[in-house]
């Protein structure tokens, strides 16, 4: 059965990534990366103090940062321990594929698509009674882990497992966030 699920996912990873077209190439590669999304995280930590009490601010930036921290660890720690090659490296389809970006450490799960869709949704949850158009966060994780597909660095059960791991983390993020750091007594 694992065998399948990795012919699978090779075969759908190659068939997605040739679709892609050179004329975007270049969008894609800015939608990887991270640094492009430097403006998009500096907006969530001013949301955060506009319109609420510097403390409440501060708490929600601190949850931020703490989940951005707990996600890297986990990616590191689980890319480390499944040591799953990522299409790029990958001897036996990297000929047939279109390759944009080169890293070489593993691939198993998308610390992109994780990071992305934990950080959105805890945003999200944070900020939606604040601001109605909280929802329109959720393009950026979207983008951000489709462009992983196009560029040749992740296959689709990385990116897919990175949405769930993420989800999970930013819910139970949280969940820890109104636990412990909201006020009860305002």
């Amino acid at each position: 059965m694992l065998e399948k699920l990795l012919k699978w996912d090779r075969e759908t990873f190659v068939y997605l990534n040739s679709l892609g077209i050179e004329q975007y190439d270049s969008f894609w590669s800015t939608i990887t990366a991270i640094t492009t999304w430097i403006p998009l995280y500096l907006l969530f930590v001013f949301l955060f103090f506009y319109k609420s009490k510097f403390r409440e601010g501060l708490k929600k930036t601190v949850t931020f940062i703490a989940l951005a921290v707990f996600i890297i660890l986990a990616t590191d720690l689980t890319k480390n321990c499944v040591a799953r090659l990522r299409p790029n490296n990958d001897i036996e389809i990297n000929t047939l594929i279109r390759i944009l970006k080169s890293p070489t450490d593993y691939s198993f799960f998308s610390g992109h698509a994780a990071s992305s869709f934990s950080i959105t949704l805890l945003i999200f949850l944070m900020l939606r009674r604040k601001y109605k158009w909280a929802g329109l966060f959720f393009i950026w994780p979207i983008l951000f882990s489709t462009s992983r597909i196009y560029v040749g660095v992740h296959f689709p059960l990385d990116i897919i497992v990175g949405v769930l791991v993420g989800t999970f983390s930013g819910l139970l993020f949280y969940l820890l966030y109104q636990k412990f750091l909201v006020d009860k007594f305002v």
